[in-house]
């Protein structure tokens, strides 16, 4: 056996005697206060604090409930991820509520220990996504009065994040009145709605709010409260999209890696599908609580402690949605709010001197550079006043546009300010960072040129000088130099520099299957290859095709110039081909360059379209193209047929051409591409206002438009039933005529239709003139024939 280890300490002297008793020293003196029995210099600790236990502060969870609820989540786990396999035979809902009662039913009174269990947590999150408003209401009202406790500790403080998260949609529901049916119990009192119990939830946390935002496990469970009790969807501006995601980079990782968190039953989909884009209808309560927090920050929080929670990295994101709310309600322009305490006075100052300049805090010149504050400038710049932002821009803006625009975290924060500037502050800027846009290219500060394009393009303003300065960033000189814009900001290079990497990388033949093996292997990665298109080019020349005409000309005669192998590799690259939607999509691009584009990969449709990303493209170009020019590109495709039939992705582009249609019928064809154009711009258009007078030809209705649905593998139209519908008017059925049918057609005509259709007529004719009898007479020669 090996030798075991010794452990720390004095090593204990063979031959001592163990038995020998030896009075202890008092080298000090007992204190007199405490009992006799109790005497000591070592204080005990109080039962209290044995007591408490800081992993399980509501005791332990018991060993068979917590291996029944690791079945519950296999369970779950396994619904959630073959959710179409699972949909497919009858109704399973009823066998997953009962599976659903039976568990919650076992969590009842257990709440408190299975939310703070490192397993039963993450099952208790995964079923709040499937509660329905009933159980999520007694759900929360059980933890009830725990709050303050479980928001801190390091696994309930996830199920408490995922409640407030998932209680958005039940109280939009009982906004609306829509409330689930309850079952009365006089012995355990009314149970309130979630729209009652959340500010009773605030209530619990007003007391340790200052000290929860700058908790590690508390603080992204304030931020979802924050955000559910004020929600930032409908903020103007981008600032309010970062705080969606409140969990932290390293949360969120090991959430990804978890089977998906949705609801398990069908019946929901089409609910959270119709409600998705409707506007969020806030409380008046949640108001009031999200106001309230913001006062109590600002009662016990110096100006100071205010201005260090922006430099702290758990608590910096709770301040940035505590001004945001604070802007939301219309505090903010007001001397000693929250705002104008960070921005050091600048909101004081004005209101008491309109006319002072405010000096430039070291403060606020730190915030611009450090990677976690500027984040918080950033809301600043984006929701600050009008007056403020001006005080802003003059101070610390104006005149270090150029050194701060190439800083590599003030850039963010620059391209923020540039985003709300005035006209003559945007052209003021523009001429600053004329010398600039070289070095701001070659650091990848791409931000800033990007959101001047964007605010010129709002403004409509300086899009002249915009075309200079990009032609400056990629010393494009010539018009030969032009037709080399797009490659150049694709990849983000010079000009120069990027002809001397082509001159350096072997040039390679096109191949569609092997740009599609690469990125069906993620291997996209701008490290292997210096020519990889990068996402900040590809958002540069979305931006530029926003610009309106001619100042995008630079990007769409680029784009005409570009040899077919290069837009090939453009249009089957995930990034580039963004470049190509915008260029359908922008009002602003001339319908004759659309048209020239998709006229420039005829012949090479076939290549096009035999991509995953290059087929997406291919549709664009057939849903922009007129009949005329649909014929054009279908006729270029007779000698590709067959590859399109074998293509994996081509094939879906081949039934948009309909060869076998146009081969044999090319009349039919033209008028089935009329109807579907029609259709497709009848659907684009924009709903009438219901001032419009309604029209007075009937409109089809869902059922009667699903009746006319041919039926799979049946040809588009017939000749047969189309003489038939011409001549006879509606189809008739044929059976075999009974007896009593032949008597009722020798009836009198007031009996039968009206006449009107020649071909009818000659039919009912011919039957009155068979004597009666005489049907089955002839069935029985015919038969003996036979």
């Amino acid at each position: 056996m090996p030798k075991e280890f010794r452990k720390r300490g004095k090593k204990n002297k063979k031959g001592a005697d163990k038995d020998e008793w030896k009075p202890p020293k008092e080298d000090r003196p007992l204190n007199q206060d405490q009992p006799e029995e109790g005497r000591s210099w070592i204080i005990p600790a109080s039962k209290e604090e044995d007591e408490v236990n800081l992993e399980a502060p509501f005791g332990y969870i018991d060993v068979n409930v917590k291996a029944y609820f690791r079945t519950v989540d296999v369970q779950i786990r396994d619904w959630q991820v073959n959710e179409a396999e699972a949909t497919e035979d009858g109704d399973p809902n009823e066998e997953r509520r009962m599976f659903f009662v039976a568990a919650l039913t076992e969590m009842s009174d257990k709440e408190t220990q299975l939310a703070t269990d490192p397993d039963c947590s993450n099952v208790l999150e995964r079923m709040s996504y499937s509660m329905d408003d009933f159980a999520r209401r007694v759900f929360v009202d059980r933890l009830a009065g725990s709050y303050e406790v479980l928001v801190k500790h390091r696994f309930a403080s996830h199920v408490c994040q995922t409640l407030f998260t998932v209680a958005a949609d039940t109280i939009a529901r009982e906004e609306k009145g829509i409330l689930p049916p309850t079952t009365d119990f006089p012995n355990e009192g009314e149970l309130r709605t979630l729209t009652e119990q959340i500010p009773a939830i605030c209530e619990e946390l007003v007391p340790s709010f200052t000290q929860l935002i700058m908790d590690p496990f508390a603080s992204h469970v304030i931020r979802a409260l924050l955000l559910l009790l004020s929600p930032l969807a409908n903020s103007s501006n981008d600032a309010s999209k970062s705080h969606q995601n409140v969990r932290s980079k390293k949360s969120a990782a090991w959430k990804a890696r978890q089977a998906p968190m949705k609801n398990v039953f069908a019946e929901h989909k089409s609910k959270a599908t119709e409600g998705g884009n409707q506007a969020i209808t806030t409380p008046k309560a949640f108001k009031k609580a999200a106001a309230n927090f913001v006062r109590i920050l600002r009662e016990e929080l110096g100006a100071n402690e205010v201005r260090a929670l922006a430099a702290n990295k758990v608590a910096s994101p709770v301040l940035q949605i505590l001004l945001e709310i604070e802007a939301d309600q219309g505090m903010s322009d007001a001397p000693d709010s929250l705002m104008d305490r960070v921005l050091v006075g600048i909101i004081t100052l004005y209101n008491e001197d309109p006319s002072a300049v405010p000096e430039q805090s070291d403060y606020l010149s730190t915030l611009l550079r450090d990677p976690t504050s500027s984040h918080l400038l950033e809301t600043l710049v984006a929701r600050a006043p009008e007056r403020a932002f001006v005080s802003l821009w003059s101070t610390y803006f104006q005149g270090n546009m150029s050194r701060l625009a190439a800083h590599n975290v003030a850039n963010f924060v620059v391209a923020r300010a540039l985003g709300r500037a005035s006209p003559e502050q945007l052209s003021e800027a523009c001429q600053e960072l004329r010398d600039s846009w070289a070095k701001i290219i070659k650091l990848s500060r791409s931000g800033v040129l990007k959101a001047v394009i964007d605010r010129a393009v709002t403004l409509h303003n300086s899009e002249k000088e915009i075309g200079e300065a990009i032609c400056t960033a990629f010393e494009l000189e010539t018009p030969e130099d032009y037709n080399m814009f797009v490659p150049c900001v694709m990849v983000l290079k010079p000009l120069s520099q990027y002809r001397s990497i082509l001159a350096m990388v072997p040039s390679t033949p096109h191949n569609g299957q092997d740009d599609q093996d690469r990125h069906s292997k993620g291997r996209t990665d701008s490290s292997d290859n210096p020519l990889e298109p990068k996402v900040q080019g590809a958002l540069l020349l979305q931006s530029m095709l926003l610009l309106h005409e001619p100042h995008n000309e630079l990007v769409t005669n680029s784009i005409k110039a570009l040899p077919i192998e290069d837009l090939l590799k453009l249009a089957h690259h995930p990034t580039g081909s963004r470049v190509f939607d915008v260029l359908f999509e922008s009002s602003t691009v001339p319908y004759k360059v659309k048209r020239t584009f998709v006229m420039s990969f005829i012949d090479h449709y076939h290549t096009l379209v035999d991509d995953r990303i290059g087929s997406r493209v291919g549709d664009r170009c057939w849903a922009f193209a007129d009949p005329y020019l649909r014929e054009k590109i279908a006729k270029s495709m007779f000698s590709q047929e067959q590859f399109l039939a074998g293509s994996f992705y081509g094939k879906f582009f081949a039934r948009h051409l309909n060869l076998y249609l146009l081969q044999r019928k090319p009349e039919e064809w033209r008028n089935l591409q009329i109807q579907n154009k029609a259709a497709q711009a009848l659907k684009a258009a924009p709903t009438p206002s219901t001032t419009t007078e309604p029209s007075t030809e009937p409109t089809p209705t869902s059922d009667e438009k699903s009746k006319k649905k041919r039926k799979r593998g049946s040809a588009p139209g017939n000749e047969i039933d189309a003489l038939f519908d011409t001549s006879l008017g509606k189809k008739l059925k044929r059976v075999a005529l009974n007896p009593e049918d032949l008597s009722a057609a020798n009836k009198t005509d007031e009996q039968l239709p009206a006449k009107g259709d020649k071909g009818l007529d000659d039919i009912l004719t011919a039957i009155r003139a068979v004597p009666k009898g005489d049907g089955d007479s002839s069935r029985k020669k015919k038969s003996k024939q036979t």
